[in-house]
């Protein structure tokens, strides 16, 4: 799914009614129609609902969202923050087809009055003041209606967006100005950057289709959200002619004396990806511990230094294991001894094999990233913010101030594809484009969750035979990784939460996410 800016999203409204014939009134009804269905699903003890308009077309959303508020049976309020006369367009027409009057409100003065204070009581609050077509900051009679909005205890619903942000907003600046608070966001056709970067909300934020087609959605940021329709054959119902060969072989290298759960949690992820064999090659004296925990597991023991590491002779056996093996992931704890960097580098570099790349497999490359290039093949890195600074020789500060276009350098000038974890990880691909990740939450901080996504992508990357959808194979794995962490906050908190509680999560967020992708509309929270 496209992210676009405001003014994107104003060439694809008018894109779409010139272009492709959908009348500009359709969208708002559209628009209207998708807001009251939110409000009717998730709020709906709410009986008295004022819905609070500006002039423009998010108020004629507004007004569109009170009429199908009112054919649902519920008591609806108008607050129009202007004078009627000054309505244009279609918010214009949508006024004269309310069922109820409305209660206009032209100064401070009258929105102080008794008569806009009894209109202001209600359940539920419907922000249509203020679009994304809005340049900060609000003042004036708007920022007034905000600033009681703000003051009350009363669940509100953003229509676009919350009046008073700037749409365009990317998170690298703090928002200046009133804002008003979400309770949540109902946005059109595709997000824009503030929606995805910006604390908006602390609920949902709903992404409703209206009428435009794909074909009409065209953005420049080269940004993206991950979706579950991106990745639909990835959770889809299995052939029943299958078996175990037609999923693929994981092999995974790591694993160090203290570190042998690391290589052992990515061996079973890649399992519960959906790989059809799993194969950890480890130090031999910590194989059994490896073995021993999940019989799924297969294991081959290797050679190893004194510091219980595996060792630079294991070369050899390494490349004869990867014959014909689908996938190679390399470096959940797998330590940092030299010898043991050296052997990383070299298999990096020599492997036809597509390689994830993961922890101390990252740091054999710190200051040498002139030899980590994925030219020709699949490659991919899954750094947090402190491998990445390491990798691209700056700051951890560096790395967090602008995510989006470190990552996306890093991978066209690496040829590689990475994937930069963190709250709203990316996955950056060699040509620019780049995924944003909503899944995920701060209970996932603890040890071992970035291993249970390198081998989640493994498993995904090893069922994938046709290289160019490797990209989606990857942003398939980060997705469910985080909403299996979602779905386990449910049952063990964020403070209680570790890393094998995701594999537990994974089998219902396939469900899940299996379901999601047959639907329209895309819905994520915070």
């Amino acid at each position: 799914m496209k992210i676009v800016t405001a003014a994107e999203m104003r060439a694809i409204d008018r894109a779409t009614s010139e272009r492709f014939g959908v009348a500009s009134l359709t969208l708002m009804e559209n628009a209207g129609a998708a807001v009251a269905g939110h409000v009717i699903q998730h709020y709906s003890q709410a009986q008295k609902i004022a819905v609070i308009c500006g002039k423009g077309n998010n108020g004629g959303d507004g007004f569109v969202t009170a009429r199908h508020l009112r054919e649902k049976g519920k008591t609806v309020e108008v607050i129009l923050l202007a004078d009627p006369a000054e309505l244009r367009g279609d918010a214009a027409v949508v006024y004269g087809k309310l069922p109820v009057s409305a209660m206009v409100v032209r100064s401070s003065e009258e929105l102080k009055s008794d008569a806009a204070q009894r209109a202001f009581e209600a359940d539920l609050y419907v922000d249509a003041i203020l679009g994304t077509g809005f340049k900060p900051p609000v003042s004036g009679l708007y920022a007034e209606a905000i600033a009681m909005l703000n003051a009350s205890s009363v669940p509100i619903v953003a229509v676009d967006i919350p009046s008073g942000a700037d749409a365009d907003a990317d998170g690298l600046h703090p928002h200046t100005g009133l804002i008003a608070r979400a309770s949540s966001i109902v946005t059109f056709t595709a997000p824009r950057p503030a929606h995805v970067f910006e604390r908006l909300t602390d609920g949902p934020t709903v992404v409703a289709p209206i009428g435009s087609p794909d074909e009409a959605i065209v953005s420049s940021l080269q940004l993206n959200l991950i979706t579950p329709g991106d990745f639909l054959e990835r959770v889809a119902p299995r052939s029943a002619e299958s078996n175990k060969g037609n999923y693929g072989h994981v092999l995974i290298v790591g694993g160090s004396l203290g570190k042998a759960g690391a290589a052992a949690m990515a061996g079973m992820a890649a399992l519960r990806a959906g790989a059809g064999l799993s194969t950890v090659a480890t130090a031999r004296s910590v194989l059994a511990t490896v073995a021993g925990f999940h019989p799924e597991i297969m294991t081959e023991p290797l050679a190893e230094t004194d510091a219980g590491t595996i060792a630079a002779k294991a070369s050899a056996r390494i490349d004869e294991l990867a014959k014909g093996k689908s996938v190679l992931a390399i470096g959940p704890g797998i330590s940092r001894v030299e010898e043991t960097s050296e052997l990383v580098r070299n298999l990096v570099k020599r492997s036809a094999t597509p390689v994830v790349l993961d922890a101390d497999g990252l740091n054999a490359f710190e200051n040498r990233t002139n030899e980590l290039i994925g030219r020709d093949r699949v490659l991919v890195i899954t750094p947090h913010p402190g491998e990445m600074a390491r990798l691209a020789g700056c700051s951890i500060a560096e790395v967090q101030k602008d995510r989006v276009g470190l990552a996306r350098r890093f991978a066209r000038e690496r040829e590689l594809i990475v994937v930069l974890k963190g709250h709203r990880t990316l996955v950056a691909h060699p040509e620019g484009e780049v995924w944003v990740n909503t899944t995920g939450n701060p209970g996932m901080s603890t040890g071992g969750t970035g291993d249970i996504l390198t081998g989640m992508v493994a498993g995904m990357l090893a069922q994938t035979r046709d290289l160019q959808k490797s990209m989606m194979a990857v942003c398939a794995a980060v997705y469910l990784h985080g909403l299996a962490g979602d779905l386990m906050r449910e049952s063990v908190g964020e403070h209680s939460m570790v890393a094998t509680d995701l594999l537990r999560g994974l089998p219902e967020a396939f469900r899940r996410a299996g379901r999601a992708a047959k639907e329209n509309i895309f819905t994520w929270c915070g």
